[in-house]
């Protein structure tokens, strides 16, 4: 077939490798598409909406400046929520929603305060997830701590859209230059300011005292704080002070200050903001423009959903009788029109083969009878081909008979066969506003399946495996996107079991404080029905008649848990009645226990969707309660490509290797694994056990920087204290949880005939640091592997030097340390080396140190980040002569001899 050149151009954009979520577009120097949406929870304030739009506005004037007149914003939507009244003034929306907005407006949980930040977890130059604002920062005068909000907005739009990072560092706010400075960490170094302590605070006048130099470090003592000048002459940076008048630029190649240890240089490779920026896709395409006269303002649209409105469209052609397919579907089709799917929501149904039919209008889901008109018309029967674009075609219409509109309806379309026809309707599915979730079932699903909701903004989804647990993973993960994460559905189990005639298995699982309402459990077989033991933490036992069967032979049975269910560790059993062996499934959802507490939730995604088998993939996964990062659980990655080969990888959040941050909830991997070209699928096990997991209370990587005053005219103007403050450690222990989701689909490609892999080198260190020992010097960092972070390394290579410069560009000419005694440990592990210094180590001897690891391909690392050790010896105490002491013990000894000197006569 033959396509138009505006469809081939169409396809390309959509099936460009790290697709992410978000709508914008850069046409003609101006973004198209950017969505603010306002969290359901946020009381209603139309001054919020006005605060919004003169943030926007302002913000594109200073982007303008800032990108030297490439860049400004033409149109943006602000997605109201729900839970506010209705205004003519109101659109629909299309495919905007909340869960895919690059900006969202929401009250913070707990303590995180009011500082904006961007949710940002990839590599330098990698897109982020989104920002966010809380209503109080839009609402109040914020003026002297952060600068106008429209340069906030800028600051935060450079992690979202560029991938760069900010140049402070509140962890290491201090460092020691090249020329033997304490330098305040910042770019750039023209910024210039006081280093001060704070003693005595009363309002905006504080008593202060400089800074003294910790001997242990070198550096400012811990309470030590750079506090700007209010008048500054450099322009540059926006991710340092954006605050700072005069500041309007990016740090540039020239001005940058590549020795500052911030989250910039370590992601970055000491590369400028300005130059990664450069670098990026807007960029390509965006050209100054000419003159001087500015754009023109963004223009606004209030959108408001009217509510949730979802078509499933189910393929029952002849194919789906291979491995059960059909009753796989019908089996998860039940879970969600039972669990998942939110009370309210309006569902219909279209099944199709080589034609299409409504089985169900919309039916808004207000009870058990709602959803069970839809369950009784699940096909029963698999005949005729695949005609996915008849089946799309009736889903449009079951959504128009009954809402008249399908703008910001969800269609979710199962299939597991290919159809030569699938393009004819792809400008249909780009036009209607609906957003297409796609579940390839099977190896041989239409390869195009993707595009469709990439091009929609819709969830991809594929499942290889024969048992019904990929199914029931793949749509418990296609929830509500209103960000009303209270409503969802949460998963907690989803395990499969092959049992042998007669015998029994047992599993736990725990309910934890977070969730307990609408919660089920679900038991599905592949021959017959199991004996069902259920036991809740008070040892109440649910039996197999609790169990509620459909009057269809779908070969499940579920019981629901009336009232809050109990927290603690729920005990089931399976027993095989059947003589031969049968795969028996387990899942248990529930939703959170109260409006006013977040559950527990855990999210997952490929660093990208495609990947060519040279190249390296990251694996995702999002473990928090509400807006707080989720330390210390067991977060593993299942990856299972078209031939059903399944790889698992322990999922880290130390900040080594494809970690960014550590403890910061963020749990990665590189992923290299590939055996075939073809689908992926990703899903992820959350585990926690005995309190070991808390949430976290570190302040957040990626936020504007809080000013904490500034120097005017010599005096010192303080900002009242960040109420949030720098935050530590953990919260308490959260109990025991399990949570389970899919992180959808990535493709393969490129991969031989004779499946040779590619090579690797070790992974980067990026936490090495050093300390003294007495006469040895102690380093410590997290051990790369033998691939990426994967196995073990073969050696590494240390070297040292006086002078950063030779570390960083002469690596090799450096001084090497002897590290025969050194046997690289298993990836993930610290490593502690000790060494006594190759050369003359006196009072303030700088030290630079660096390392490379070396796999068994003889492939080297990177170099790692450079460790700086300072010799410090504090000065001796001279001792000070006290004149009125010695006349003392003077007249005391001359009182002596006369006493000896008496006796002496008796």
């Amino acid at each position: 077939m033959v396509f138009s050149q505006p469809v081939i151009l169409f396809l390309v954009l959509y099936l460009l490798p790290g697709m992410i979520s978000s709508m914008v577009k850069l046409n003609n120097n101006g973004y198209d598409g950017t969505v603010i949406a306002i969290n359901p929870s946020v009381p209603e304030d139309k001054q919020l909406v006005q605060r919004i739009k003169e943030m926007v506005t302002e913000a594109s004037s200073y982007l303008f400046q800032a990108t030297k007149r490439r860049i400004y914003f033409r149109n943006v939507s602000i997605l109201i929520p729900i839970t506010w009244k209705s205004k003519s003034e109101y659109l629909m929306p299309k495919r905007e929603s909340y869960d895919q907005a690059d900006v969202i407006v929401a009250d913070p949980y707990i303590q995180y305060g009011d500082d904006p930040y961007t949710l940002q977890y990839g590599q330098c130059g990698e897109k982020a997830k989104y920002i966010h604002f809380t209503p109080h920062f839009l609402l109040t005068n914020n003026l002297p701590m952060y600068g106008s909000r429209g340069r906030a907005f800028v600051h935060e739009w450079a992690h979202l859209r560029w991938g760069v990072f900010d140049e402070y560092d509140e962890d290491q706010p201090f460092y020691i230059s090249s020329k033997n400075t304490i330098e305040a960490t910042r770019c750039s170094t023209r910024i210039t300011g006081k280093k001060l302590v704070l003693k005595q605070c009363q309002g905006t006048t504080c008593i202060t005292r400089p800074c003294r130099r910790d001997f242990h470090t070198g550096l400012y003592e811990a309470k030590c704080t750079f506090v700007p000048d209010k008048f500054q002459s450099a322009r540059e940076s926006i991710m340092f002070m954006q605050g700072i008048n005069s500041v309007t630029e990016f740090c540039t190649e020239k001005t940058h200050n590549a020795e500052a240890p911030n989250l910039q240089n370590k992601m970055c490779n000491h590369r400028s903001t300005w130059d990664v920026i450069k670098d990026s896709d807007d960029f390509q395409n965006a050209s100054p423009l000419k003159g001087k006269n500015l754009p023109p303002p963004p223009t606004f649209s209030l959108l408001r959903t009217k509510g949730r409105v979802v078509c499933l469209v189910l393929d029952k052609s002849g194919s789906m009788t291979l491995d059960d397919r059909l009753l796989r579907m019908n089996q998860a089709a039940e879970l969600y029109l039972t669990q998942i799917i939110e009370m309210g929501s309006l569902v219909g149904m279209v099944t199709f083969d080589s034609m299409a039919t409504i089985q169900n209008n919309l039916t808004k889901i207000t009870g058990e009878n709602a959803y069970k008109s839809i369950i009784a018309n699940l096909p029963q029967r698999a005949s005729g081909g695949t005609a996915i674009c008849k089946g799309l075609q009736e889903g449009f219409q079951a959504i128009i008979q009954s809402y008249q509109s399908t703008s910001g309806s969800e269609i979710i379309l199962l299939t597991d066969g290919e159809d030569k026809q699938i393009r004819t309707c792809f400008e249909e599915v780009k036009q209607s506003g609906s957003v297409i979730h796609t579940i390839a079932l099977g190896p041989s699903a239409a390869k195009e399946l993707e595009t469709l909701s990439d091009m929609t903004g819709g969830h991809r989804f594929f499942v290889a495996s024969k048992d019904i647990s990929g199914l029931m993973n793949v749509f418990s993960s296609i929830s509500s996107r209103s960000g009303s994460n209270t409503q969802q559905a949460v998963q907690l189990e989803n395990k499969a079991f092959i049992i042998m005639g007669g015998k029994w298995i047992n599993g736990t699982v725990p309910v934890d404080s977070t969730i307990g309402n609408d919660t089920f459990f679900v038991v599905t077989w592949t021959i017959q029905k199991p004996e069902i033991l259920l036991q809740d933490p008070k040892r109440k036992i649910y039996e197999t008649a609790t169990f509620k069967e459909e009057t269809l032979n779908i070969r499940a049975a579920h019981l629901r848990i009336l009232g809050i269910a109990e927290t603690g560790i729920w005990t089931y059993s399976l027993q095989n009645k059947h003589t031969k062996s049968q795969t028996v499934t387990v899942t248990v959802t529930s939703r959170a226990k109260s409006t006013t507490l977040p559950p527990i939730t855990a999210t997952a995604h490929m660093s990208q969707n495609t990947a060519n088998y040279t190249s390296q993939m990251i694996v995702y996964s999002r473990v928090s309660q509400g807006f707080l990062p989720v330390l210390g659980a067991n977060v593993t990655a299942f990856i299972e490509n078209e031939e059903e080969h399944e790889v698992m990888l322990e999922l880290w959040d130390n900040g080594a290797g494809a970690d960014t941050v550590k403890n910061d909830g963020i749990y990665s991997r590189y992923f290299v694994d590939y055996h075939i070209n073809g689908r992926y699928s990703l899903k992820v096990c959350v585990r926690a056990r005995k309190n070991m997991a808390r949430i976290s209370l570190r302040k957040r990587q990626n936020e504007a920087i809080y000013m904490p005053g500034y120097v005017e005219n010599g005096t010192v103007i303080m900002n009242p204290p960040n109420p949030k403050g720098k935050g530590e450690g953990a919260g308490p222990g959260l109990g025991d949880f399990s949570r389970e989701a899919s992180g959808g689909t990535f493709d393969v490609s490129g991969m031989p005939t004779n499946n040779t892999k590619p090579q690797f080198p070790p992974v980067k260190i990026t936490d090495l640091k050093a300390r003294f020992k007495e006469d040895l010097i102690q380093l410590a960092w997290t051990a790369p592997g033998n691939v990426l972070d994967r196995g073990r390394a073969n050696r590494y290579i240390i070297r040292i030097s006086k002078y950063p410069l030779n570390i960083r560009r002469t690596f090799s000419k450096a001084i090497l340390v002897n590290t025969s005694s050194l046997k690289p440990k298993e990836a993930g592990s610290t490593e502690i080396f000790e060494f006594k210094p190759p050369l003359k180590i006196e009072n303030g001897t700088r030290i630079f140190i660096a390392i490379q690891a070396i796999n068994e391909f003889h492939l080297i690392s990177e170099l790692s980040n450079i460790a700086l050790l300072i010799k410090y010896l504090p000065p001796q105490r001279t001792k000070v002569p006290n004149l009125e002491q010695d006349r003392i013990q003077t007249a005391v000894r001359a009182h002596a001899d006369k006493v000896h000197a008496s006796n002496a006569r008796c």
